[in-house]
């Protein structure tokens, strides 16, 4: 985790939104390079998981294309993304001791309804490694490193992604009611750029990483298995989906286990690092604007 290299080369293999001969477009990129497919993502994830599989291994047996020149773009191109909160006893009992209104922390974590709420649409999702923003009016800033779930209109899940929910933990804990303007501002999410598919595993147990680095120094380290999740991924994704429709598909973020010390709180030139075994790496800095 201290060391750094360059994101696309721990990227694994997978879907990846990519702009190639000036034109965006979805491809599979796999060993011997990158594999176009004739969809985009939406159009796929609007068809079903059968159909998008189909069409990955259509384009597997093509023949592939260099990926010199070829430039990354964010995950998503029209799905909206969506976040679960306080999935893990650790998101509780933080949620819980920074809030005057502790016992909603509480009551939902027992509760059979979960917390979820709209994060992002997909035009404010920068380029995955872009630096993430913490926000003027706010002292304490945190990462919250999380496992995003790729699902099909149909509610299906069809892959998974790392993603950065940055939190202001100070406007959340002033009042509940303020997690929209504590969660929801220009460059608050991150994804990485690869989407694995969810055929290769379930990932239900996968161990997430997190390393915070200011100067030379990691002022924070801790790993989490999505093992020890409250709640089941099919339970999360059919709460999503309940009188709610997503016709290109949603990304859906499945809550945070590691939550710094509340001594610590990022600052400008931070440098964050998530790790999803078998999913992938997110790697990104951190600013502050004006």
């Amino acid at each position: 985790m201290t060391e750094r290299a360059d994101t696309a080369a721990a990227s694994p293999y997978g879907l990846r939104r990519v702009l190639l001969a000036g034109a965006e477009t979805l491809v599979f990129a796999g060993e011997d390079g990158l594999h176009p497919l004739a969809s985009t993502l939406g159009e796929l994830l609007a068809a079903g998981r059968r159909e998008l599989e189909a069409a990955v291994d259509a384009a597997i047996a093509s023949s592939p294309v260099s990926a010199d020149g070829a430039s990354v773009l964010p995950p998503v191109d029209t799905q909206e993304i969506w976040a679960s909160g306080v999935t893990y006893m650790r998101s509780r009992a933080a949620r819980m001791s920074e809030s005057v209104a502790a016992d909603v922390y509480s009551r939902v974590y027992d509760a059979p309804r979960p917390e979820l709420f709209l994060k992002a649409p997909a035009w404010r999702v920068p380029t995955p490694g872009s630096p993430l923003r913490i926000r003027r009016d706010s002292k304490w800033d945190v990462p919250e490193p999380e496992l995003a779930l790729v699902v099909a209109a149909s509610g299906e899940i069809v892959g998974y992604l790392v993603g950065d929910d940055m939190s202001s933990r100070e406007i959340e804990g002033d009042n509940p009611l303020y997690l929209p303007q504590a969660k929801i501002y220009d460059d608050a999410l991150g994804l990485s750029d690869t989407i694995v598919l969810a055929r290769d595993s379930s990932w239900e147990q996968t161990d997430i990483r997190i390393a915070i680095t200011r100067g030379e120094t990691i002022v924070y380290a801790a790993t989490i298995s999505t093992g020890t999740m409250r709640r089941t991924f099919d339970e999360l994704v059919g709460y999503l989906f309940r009188e709610l429709t997503h016709p290109s598909g949603v990304v859906l973020l499945t809550g945070t286990g590691l939550v710094p010390p509340d001594e610590i709180t990022l600052a400008a030139g931070d440098e964050v690092e998530i790790e999803i075994d078998g999913v992938g790496v997110l790697r990104h800095g951190v600013y502050r604007a004006g």
